[in-house]
């Protein structure tokens, strides 16, 4: 037909037509080429062919036979229609029964041969004899495409509300049937055939109605041979795209920072500790980045405590040095407080300016936007605010993310341009520069975060970037003891933060929500602190939540932090990025409403001083079966990376992907748990096709569904 099946609108497929439209719509299929791509999610075995007197109560079963009647029974409750089908097929009898369609009727004839599938139940009246309720049913005739629903391996899609499964299955079998011949193959062939993958045409087909020897289960668990192909393709664009935003950094210019590091020398003199192996093997990985003349895209990753912050010091302490501006974006105004209050007491003494720019300091910033966009300023410590327009720098040199889960690709690029226009003097003492002497260099960038993210996972998220790991703590620091508490254990928990507070220790009691509702029925913050005021009167007890203004947050953390408050009741707002070495022991009242990810974020807040620190989980039945994995983990490791990895396997990819950057396209058919091997494979043959021919202008075809997959997101292409 030659469609170009991904702008062949889904309306003119035979069985759709404007009012089905708006319903595919809203499951994302406005193509006929996303319609191909929208897979069934389970698959039934409807081709075993039972005689009725075989039937087994509560199996799925699939009969064939000749109507015996066809009836609508009014039924006592008003309005209510049951519409009953009684067929034979001479060892015994079956009724199928539906509710409310006696328009069904119409359909049926006696003397028919037809297939009904279902789940076989019981008579309710007699306790005996067949019945299916809603069963899937087909029509015996010499048309062999007619035995879509039953007689055969079936699809199950996700559908919505006006659109039956039914409809939706019979939609796919024509688009199928019409459409199938147009569907273009872009993969090269050598990749196909070096990988054993089948072609398109027939891995779209059979994973939508596979013929019969096809195992379902390897159907139902993801893991055919033609799943995999249409899996390995979304995975392959993927890369593809990562391996090509990689390149073109890799032909940017950047600085090379080839300064003597008299600064990161005398920084460490200064330290109380001696560097880890891991720190330094870290850094090392840094500066040859930093050294080189193409721009430092690094990811750094790191458990809670292991000392990122000062990886990143001595970071920008080197662009100083040559002579650049440093920026650190944080994504809350407590953390970037904390960063500058922790930087700004590392650095004072070495004569360098180090400044804090948030949303909330107007008047301040305003004042700042000169000292930084003159040079004054070296180390320029902040969050969003830092990527707003009329904030320029001098010189950017350096942009650190922290917790880069929490911004996405286009706020890293926006941070990244506002050095784009650095005038290079690649730390040259001319007071007078020639043209010669000018560039249009990109900044380097370090990405750093604190929520352990597993290898599989952090190829897809950051797979344009390099990668580093602090997979070591400082030593001298005790894992934290975390024990599990019921609602019945409160007073234990009470004398414990007694005798912690008699050692002039601090305390953490975080709640899942600020006020109380009836909605939730979850006990609050404002409450607790409230209760805890009452059973220790004798103690300061403060509260601090997201709904206070960022100077009176500010104002609580720096009171608490200097000893002032006891303990502090809190919501999620100190999950990441507090310090308070002091701060010994967590409660998590309601842990069970608590994400992993967040139970050891939290959790990361103590133990960060020489004592002992406890994290103690308080939970309310009842308990999911989820919740209870989560909390079994907490109790037996502190290994960031373990718990991601088990927080991965009961969320799945879909959910742990709620922690996705805005900027990169969504993976719709292919599983990074299920599929992790697939996807190491589509990493290998995306990066060797790039380094092979980064514009793929052998491959025009592949180049053209390459930009429709990454539309909108990031252009990969320059063009003009």
């Amino acid at each position: 037909m030659g469609k170009n099946l991904s702008e062949f609108p889904v309306q003119y497929i035979k069985g759709v037509g404007p009012r089905r439209a708006k319903l595919l719509n809203t499951l994302g299929i406005r193509t006929a080429e996303e319609a191909l791509y929208y897979l069934p999610y389970r698959y039934e075995d409807r081709k075993n062919i039972k005689k009725i007197s075989g039937l087994e109560y509560g199996r799925l079963e699939t009969v064939i036979g000749k109507v015996i009647s066809a009836e609508v029974i009014k039924l006592p409750r008003r309005n209510m229609k049951l519409f009953e089908l009684t067929v034979s097929d001479g060892s015994g009898l079956v009724k199928g029964k539906w509710f409310n369609q006696p328009f069904l009727k119409k359909n049926f004839e006696a003397g028919q041969e037809v297939i009904l599938s279902g789940i076989v139940k019981r008579n309710p009246y007699w306790g005996v004899g067949f019945e299916f309720d809603n069963p899937e049913y087909e029509f015996v005739t010499d048309d062999a495409d007619a035995f879509i629903h039953t007689a055969r391996i079936v699809p199950i899609y996700r559908t919505t509300a006006g659109l039956s499964v039914r409809q939706l299955r019979t939609i796919m079998f024509n688009l199928i049937n019409t459409c199938i011949n147009d569907v273009s193959d872009y993969i090269p062939d050598e990749i196909l055939e070096r990988n054993y993958f089948h072609g398109l045409t027939e891995s779209i087909f059979n994973s939508h109605f596979p013929a019969n020897g096809i195992d379902i289960d390897s159907l139902n668990s993801g893991s055919s041979v033609f799943q995999k192909r249409l899996y390995f393709e979304e995975l392959f664009k993927f890369e593809l795209g990562l391996s090509i935003i990689k390149k073109g950094k890799e032909v940017e210019k950047g600085i090379a920072f080839n300064c003597d590091g008299v600064l990161v020398r005398k920084f460490i003199d200064t330290l109380k500790f001696k560097l880890t192996s891991a720190q330094q093997r870290v850094f090392d990985e840094i500066l040859r980045d930093m050294r080189s003349q193409h721009p430092m895209n690094r990811l750094l990753q790191g458990d809670v405590g292991c000392g990122k912050t000062v990886i990143a010091v001595m970071a920008m302490l080197t662009a100083a040095e040559c002579g650049y501006q440093s920026a650190l974006m944080a994504p809350t105004e407590i953390l970037a407080g904390q960063h500058y209050i922790n930087i700004h007491r590392m650095i004072e003494d070495m004569g360098l300016k180090v400044c804090l720019m948030t949303g909330s300091k107007k008047k301040e910033r305003e004042a700042l936007r000169c000292d930084i966009a003159s040079g004054e300023i070296n180390i320029i410590i902040g969050t969003h605010a830092l990527i707003q327009e009329g904030v320029e720098f001098k010189n950017l040199g350096l942009a650190i993310i922290d917790e880069q889960h929490r911004f996405g690709v286009m706020q890293r690029q926006l941070l990244k341009k506002k050095g784009s226009r650095v005038r290079g003097f690649e730390g040259s003492k001319k007071e007078v520069l020639t043209p010669g002497d000018l560039a249009t260099l990109t900044p380097d960038v370090l990405v750093m975060t604190a929520t352990p993210i597993p290898r599989t996972l952090s190829m897809t998220l950051y797979g344009d970037l390099d990668y580093s790991v602090i997979d070591e703590l400082p030593p001298g620091r005790s894992p934290v003891v975390t024990r599990l508490f019921n609602a019945g254990q409160k007073e234990y928990i009470y004398r414990a933060i007694a005798e912690e507070t008699k050692k002039s220790r601090q305390v953490y009691v975080v709640y899942p929500v600020i006020d109380e509702t009836e909605k939730t029925n979850l006990k609050s913050a404002i409450l607790g602190r409230d209760a805890l005021a009452k059973i220790f009167p004798g103690l300061k007890v403060e509260l601090i939540h997201g709904r206070l203004k960022p100077q009176e947050r500010e104002n609580i953390m720096a009171s608490f932090k200097a000893g002032a408050i006891n303990v502090l009741v809190s919501t999620t707002v100190i999950e990441v990025g507090v310090d308070v070495p002091n701060a010994t022991m967590m409660l998590i009242v309601h842990a069970e409403r608590f994400g992993l990810s967040q139970l050891h974020q939290l959790r990361g807040r103590v133990g960060r001083g020489g004592s002992q620190s406890y994290c103690f989980l308080l939970m309310y039945e009842p308990l999911s079966e989820d919740a209870r994995r989560r909390l079994d983990i907490m109790i037996k490791t502190n290994d960031g990376f373990r718990i991601a990895e088990e927080d991965l396997d009961i969320r799945g990819p879909g959910e742990f992907f709620g922690t996705r950057q805005a900027g990169m396209p969504d993976l719709k058919l292919a599983n990074i748990v299920r599929d992790a091997r697939l996807l190491d494979t589509a990493r290998k043959e995306a990066f060797a096709l790039i380094d092979k021919d980064a514009e793929l202008n052998t491959f025009p075809e592949l180049k053209k569904g390459l930009e429709m997959f990454w539309k909108g997101k990031i252009e990969l292409f320059k063009t003009g």
